[in-house]
């Protein structure tokens, strides 16, 4: 047991018996002060938490089931872990979104090491990108998987940041509506098209892939004009060769399909044309995570992920740093008060991923819950 010292005179105390309750007694052999201590182990229920988080463990292998686990770090799952803003320059960041259900998703950022921040919110709108984008420094590159709004944050928020349109989401995208085995001779040359984007080199091949799309495109164009009549109304007869074809060509106009191969960026070195790092390396284990540990409601599922990014960024503090610079359900419920102005549930509170909350909690300063 560590040395204890008299919080009155500053000197060592000793070992002096026990009280009535079996507790140890000290005295001070300066000022001949008694009392006990109470030894505080929140670090050491905490380290406890965060390590069975990070485990295969379930707690109904734990002594009693788990019963007194969940009684030592019950208060941990009301502790917010947010991200810090991104001052570094990185050459790469990679985005994406993990949904927890339907209506609730977490927008990720990392780079080809670290996480680097994270957001909450209700869907993948620019607004949402928006808040995830404004605390990482403009890379030169970043990888989407084109979800909806990012675009439109990216050019807002980072203009002179190239985009990488993932190519393995580009041929899903094409593979879901021509399917893996088209019955007609114009949805098997796509398919055989978008299975080449995947094995393109350099700026040669990359040249020949639109030129082969673009002959596809004009010998195929009457053919997908078709039309047919249901019910009195005329549609395409082709609609999702159509929409296959849409989504390559807006892609080649946005010009995202091969800044992988643009000369102004690889000269420092290769660049990467999917989206796996992140896919892989993060969007992976958090599944994984939850799956192990699942039984969890939607709240403790979400802080579960925030917990897990923040593990995982540049520089995590130790966990007694965490516990007093981290926001609280209590600090969150004062900020609602205080700033939301968005709708409410039916019983009166706040509904989750509220801009005005989430940006004061997204290190709009270095101690983002205070309020004078």
């Amino acid at each position: 047991m560590k040395t204890k010292i008299c919080p009155i005179c500053g000197s060592k105390m000793k070992r002096n018996g026990f009280n009535s309750s079996g507790r140890q007694r000290w005295r001070c052999k300066g000022c001949n002060r008694s009392e006990t201590h109470k030894r505080d182990n929140t670090t050491e229920r905490f380290e406890e938490f965060l390590n069975f988080l990070f485990s295969k463990q379930i707690q109904l292998d734990m002594p009693g089931q788990g019963r007194s686990f969940r009684r030592r770090t019950r208060e941990f799952w009301d502790v917010w872990p947010l991200p810090e803003t991104v001052d570094e320059i990185h050459r790469v960041v990679y985005v994406d979104g993990i949904y927890i259900k339907r209506n609730l998703v977490v927008l990720i950022a990392c780079s080809d090491t670290y996480v680097l921040s994270w957001y909450l919110a209700r869907a993948e709108t620019s607004y949402a990108w928006e808040a995830l984008l404004e605390n990482i420094a403009p890379p030169d590159v970043v990888v989407s998987d084109g979800g909806t709004g990012f675009g439109k944050a990216v050019k807002k928020l980072w203009p002179n940041t190239k985009v990488q349109r993932c190519l393995f989401h580009v041929f899903n995208q094409v593979k879901r509506y021509t399917t893996t085995r088209p019955n007609l001779t114009c949805g098997v040359e796509l398919y055989a098209l978008a299975k080449q984007l995947l094995h393109l080199e350099n700026l040669h091949q990359a040249n020949w892939w639109v030129e082969t799309y673009m002959q596809w495109c004009e010998f195929w164009c009457d053919f997908l004009e078709e039309k047919s009549t249901v019910e009195g109304r005329q549609e395409y007869l082709h609609l999702n060769l159509r929409k296959a074809r849409g989504s390559l060509s807006r892609l080649i106009n946005q010009g995202t399909l091969f800044t992988y191969l643009d000369p102004d960026l690889t000269y420092e070195g290769s660049l990467p044309r999917t989206n796996n790092r992140i896919e892989g390396g993060i969007n992976a284990q958090l599944r994984a995570m939850l799956r192990e540990h699942r039984g969890m409601n939607d709240m403790r599922r979400i802080k579960s992920i925030f917990w897990w990014c923040y593990m995982h960024t540049e520089c995590p503090k130790k966990p007694s740093e965490m516990l007093t610079s981290m926001p609280t359900d209590a600090d969150i419920d004062v900020l609602y008060e205080t700033y939301a102005i968005g709708p409410k549930r039916a019983d009166g509170g706040p509904e989750w991923g509220d801009r005005a909350v989430w940006e004061e909690l997204h290190n709009k300063t270095r101690y983002p819950f205070a309020i004078d």
